[in-house]
């Protein structure tokens, strides 16, 4: 019972040592930066210490080796040290500067600081240089120089009030009393995410542009895991994000796999991969990498756009999750690809079996979906399992383009290769930064059988937990029971008020357009402009025409008409709008359609007969001589949750109404009559 007790107090000093650690770092801004930052930019501060503090603990036992190191590849002039400088420190990275963080505390002067503490940020080797450079934390030290505090930053997170090193500390030489445990990877990383949790929360207006909140991402996680998860093996998986912020969906990703892994006895290694165009959340999100120890794993974090300079491009990915931007112009990658009209990339373009290119390009205001191509470009084929996919998009994605335009055409891909899974509409105020809203889509390239052909969309807009305290525009939130419930409706693929399933072409739909004859009347008394034609002799030439038309030349003909004019098509071309108007009992001119007569038809997959028994039973009995413009005919798809979920609202009884305004109408006359009584006295 001792020992039982031991450990579960153990996991709640654990816990507590967690938040004792972050409230310290978090109470550094308060006490050094206050009044030299705003509040919205003392993570710019924080964030990079916190990282440069812990890679300087890490380091500090093998300190001795890395310098006696570096004397020795001096002396052979040996140029690229960093490998055996790395190998001395035992770990992915190492600091070659003579200084440890603590040595620094001793300067008196603020240039000797400075130029100390720049010498050892010089000291570090590249795959840190880079997140320093994206922090761009050295544009801070004269800021904190110049007003006095970088001593008492640089104080603070070396003070033995906490440990931030992988080695526990004990009191006097003998270590019998601990002061503090040893914080592992792990735990480190916990420690940084809740930091950046804590920031994003501060900075409302910007989190959900690179934070999604956890309850969401768990959703997620689930939704892509679970279903497989007795088809774990042992073996190695790669998670990716192309729109990774921070980096909080791949680590939910990997714990959650993780974790089903364990419960099945089977051991697996899950690699991370992600690209980032934002310098901070890249440099937060390599950073986080680091602290958990995941050297090789910072590596595979990548900066730059997905969009146009895709830096994972040939590598596929067992599964994929992604928050990507939405509502936001991506008009400077499209330029970087060439212009829209002229972009190639395989991504975004695919062909149909008759060898038609289907472009897939959005408009250039939005460009969410292209990521989600960019997901599916990365999909395996060659396992069991092959690629699934989570991402979260807005109403946009799923109707948003008409037929044959970009948005449509990659509804039109991803369904017509049955790719989607499922769509949960979301509550609107889930996320920080935007109260709209969102739906998160489920793509799978190797569904199940009960699957194959089909949609489930689930409408989860009511399922949600209110906040006591509203984070940003999010008030709401997804409880661990809600997300349950909702993998439960996916899972089962029950049909009910909030889930539907739907065949992939119920999505589909022909828009045709629809012709009618032109038909003018012939007016030849009427007046042709002297500025009709540029020489005076061709304009009283066509005048002589016109007038030498025999007299029973029927004016409700213009072909009959033209031909005796015997004039050429491009005269007949200038004259014919001041000589003409249209009259529908005249006959029709022959192959031109009258535009302002033209229309459109959307014409469900599903309607029964297809197009021709549409166009039979809702067009030719109101318009006996219209046609169908087959060249101008377009595929689209489009997927409407109102439409399929719409519930209308009850209207009271006429009765009720009556009885409630009598009744309003009497306690108004009481109340008048009370006014009334009291001005008389």
């Amino acid at each position: 019972m001792q020992q039982l007790l031991f450990l579960w107090t153990g996991r709640i000093m654990d816990h507590q040592e967690y938040n004792a650690i972050v409230n310290f770092i978090w109470g550094i801004a308060d006490d050094c930066l206050r009044d030299v930052y705003v509040r919205g930019k003392y993570r710019d501060v924080i964030l990079p210490m916190t990282v440069i503090r812990r890679l300087d603990t890490m380091l500090e036992a093998t300190k001795p080796a890395v310098l006696q190191m570096k004397e020795r590849l001096d002396a052979v002039k040996i140029d690229n040290q960093w490998p055996a400088l790395c190998n001395a420190a035992g770990q992915a990275f190492c600091n070659a500067s003579p200084y440890l963080l603590k040595d620094l505390t001793s300067r008196a002067k603020a240039q000797t600081l400075q130029a100390d503490f720049e010498a050892y940020l010089d000291g570090f080797s590249p795959n840190v240089q880079v997140i320093l450079d994206k922090f761009k934390f050295r544009d801070q030290i004269k800021t904190m120089v110049d007003a006095g505090i970088l001593g008492a930053v640089i104080e603070k997170f070396t003070a033995s009030d906490i440990n931030l090193g992988p080695e526990p500390v004990y009191k006097g030489a003998e270590k019998t009393i601990l002061v503090h445990p040893a914080l592992d990877n792990h735990g480190m990383g916990t420690i940084f995410e809740e930091l950046i949790r804590r920031f994003n929360e501060e900075n409302n207006e910007e989190a959900g542009e690179h934070w999604t909140p956890r309850d969401v991402v768990e959703l997620m996680a689930d939704l892509i895991f679970v279903p497989i998860a007795d088809k774990i093996k042992d073996a190695s998986y790669s998670v990716y994000d192309g729109a990774c912020g921070t980096g909080g969906m791949l680590t939910v990703a990997q714990d959650r796999l993780t974790k089903l892994a364990k419960a099945r006895g089977k051991e697996v290694a899950i690699h991370l991969y992600g690209q980032e165009i934002n310098p901070e959340t890249y440099a937060i999100c390599k950073a986080d990498m680091l602290l958990k120890g995941d050297g090789i794993e910072a590596e595979h974090i990548k900066y730059g756009s997905t969009l146009s300079d895709d830096q994972l491009a040939t590598r596929p990915f067992d599964f994929m999750l992604s928050n990507p931007p939405y509502g936001k112009s991506w008009k400077t990658d499209a330029e970087k690809m060439g212009g829209k009209k002229d972009i190639l990339d395989t991504r975004f373009n695919t062909y149909l079996e008759d060898g038609k290119n289907l472009a897939m390009i959005p408009r250039t205001s939005d460009g969410q979906l292209l990521f989600l191509l960019n997901n599916v470009a990365k999909m395996k084929t060659d396992t069991e399992i092959g690629s699934r996919i989570a991402e979260v998009h807005n109403g946009s994605s799923i109707f948003t383009g008409d037929a044959g335009q970009g948005e449509s055409n990659a509804r039109r891909y991803l369904l017509e290769n049955d790719l989607v899974e499922a769509i949960i509409a979301l509550p609107e105020n889930m996320f920080y930064n935007t109260g709209i809203g969102t739906f998160i889509w489920i793509l799978s390239n190797k569904k199940e059988e009960r699957r194959k052909g089909k949609v489930q969309l689930i409408d989860a807009t009511a399922m949600k937990s209110p906040l006591r305290k509203n984070m940003g525009k999010k008030n709401c939130e997804f409880t661990p029971e809600i997300r349950a419930e909702i993998l439960r409706i996916f899972q089962t693929m029950e049909e009910s008020e909030v889930s539907k399933i739907f065949r992939n072409e119920e999505f589909g739909y022909w828009a045709i357009t629809v012709e009618r004859p032109l038909r003018l009347c012939v007016h030849p008394e009427n007046e042709i402009p002297e500025d009709a034609f540029k020489k005076a002799s061709d304009l009283a030439a066509v005048r002589a025409a016109i007038a030498s038309v025999p007299a029973d030349t029927p004016l409700d003909d213009w072909d009959a008409f033209a031909k005796a004019t015997k004039l050429k098509k491009t005269q007949l071309k200038k004259v014919r709008p001041y000589l003409t108007t249209t009259d529908t009992a005249s006959k029709p001119v022959a192959g031109e359609a009258d535009p302002d007569l033209r229309d459109t038809e959307n014409i469900p997959f599903t309607y029964e007969g297809g197009m021709e028994a549409f166009f039979e039973k809702e067009v030719l009995p109101y318009a006996p001589d219209a046609w169908i413009d087959e060249e101008k005919t377009q595929i689209g798809y489009e997927i409407s949750f109102t439409k399929y979920f719409y519930k209308p609202v009850e209207l009271r009884e006429m009765k009720d109404i009556i009885a409630d305004l009598e009744r309003l109408e009497g306690e108004a006359d009481g109340m008048l009559e009370e006014i009334m009584e009291g001005l008389r006295e």
